[in-house]
């Protein structure tokens, strides 16, 4: 799969998907990602208008906490998630 960089603001995360956040991880990952950068994409389908989370809530999330308008993504098919 190749990476692409998409907007965070175009991400919706479901429901099924916002599972408790763990703030630890998500520091931890903030500290990784501003160190060496993001090094393993989120993965997201594509949804009209939108993406729709499909892994890597914690990455997202430390995303955000830096302040980073977008994330290293790979597009996967609907039908396998």
């Amino acid at each position: 799969m190749k990476d692409v960089v998409i907007k965070i603001a175009e991400i919706y995360v479901p429901a099924s998907k916002r599972a408790p956040i763990d703030p630890d991880k998500v520091n931890a990952l903030a500290e990784s990602i501003a160190e060496v950068g993001q090094q393993s994409p989120i993965l997201v389908r594509p949804d009209k208008q939108r993406y729709v989370l499909v892994s890597g809530l914690h990455r997202l999330e430390a995303c955000k906490a830096l302040g980073e308008t977008t994330v290293k993504a790979n597009l996967v098919q609907a039908a396998k998630y």
